[in-house]
């Protein structure tokens, strides 16, 4: 697999205290599979949809138990991680974790933004990323939310060189990051003051594909989740945001199941 250009969302991981319960209920809302923990790399272990794999979930590391609770974390593909570590501090963010190198997998590091977005940033060695996207029960798209977009934009742009598209409404500030190409990578909405309490913090949300986000979310909340908003329809498709029996929130998406037109770019 060729390796994907620079700011490429690339991998996605959460850390969890209850491992078992995580694998649980993303196996069963998504249909994961997972292989083993890895003891060298403080338990991680890969999940796997169809054999291919998608993301991962890890324990807290010694002394991380009294840490935030559990969140999804994207991680941006990077030919050089110090190099791109420079660039985030060059520009304003902060790195939390120093780069690092994982074995031969590849090379990582931990950073937010000036906004507190926390992102990932990953140097691929022998594992190159998602094995599978788009597909069900993988990952398809991710946004920034962010309460100070111009200090987002500015920030990944300069970091990642990426363009930018704005949503041609007045109703909401979204915008669209692309790399140069048609397809665009990264979304980035304004949070409004209206629909997200001062208490929950700037951040990244990942989707993940499913066949039907109905029963996707009737799943999660059997299982111990929370539904926080949504189902709702989209030119995109019917999607809705979850918030796991941990806290992680992420969202469910069918793409196959649009509504309308899609919205024009300026």
């Amino acid at each position: 697999m060729a390796a994907r250009p620079e700011g490429t969302p690339v991998w996605t991981d959460a850390m969890f205290t209850d491992v078992e319960g995580a694998k649980t209920f993303y196996g069963d809302v998504l249909g994961w599979t997972f292989g083993e923990s890895s003891s060298e790399y403080g338990n991680y272990t890969q999940a796997y949809r169809d054999d291919k794999a998608v993301a991962a979930v890890v324990p807290p590391m010694p002394g991380q138990d009294g840490s935030p609770q559990s969140a999804w974390c994207l991680y941006f593909s990077s030919p050089d991680a110090a190099a791109t570590a420079e660039k985030i501090k060059s520009n304003g963010g902060t790195v939390l974790m120093e780069p690092m190198a994982v074995g031969d997998f590849g090379s990582m590091c931990l950073a937010q933004d000036p906004t507190g977005v926390t992102f990932g940033v990953w140097q691929p060695g022998t594992h190159k990323g998602f094995e599978l996207e788009g597909e069900t029960g993988s990952y398809v798209w991710a946004e920034v939310f962010t309460r100070e977009p111009a200090k987002s934009d500015t920030f990944f742009t300069s970091v990642f060189g990426y363009n930018t598209q704005k949503m041609a409404d007045d109703t909401m500030d979204y915008k669209v990051f692309d790399l140069g190409g048609e397809t665009p990578v990264l979304g980035r909405m304004k949070m409004a003051s209206e629909d997200f309490p001062p208490e929950v913090p700037s951040h990244i949300q990942i989707y993940f594909v499913v066949d039907n986000c109905d029963q996707a979310v009737d799943r999660a909340v059997k299982l111990g989740g929370q539904k926080a908003f949504g189902p709702m329809d989209s030119p995109f498709g019917r999607f809705a945001t979850i918030l796991d029996p941990q806290g992680a929130v992420f969202a469910v998406i069918d793409t196959k199941t649009t509504v309308g037109e899609m919205p024009e770019m300026v």
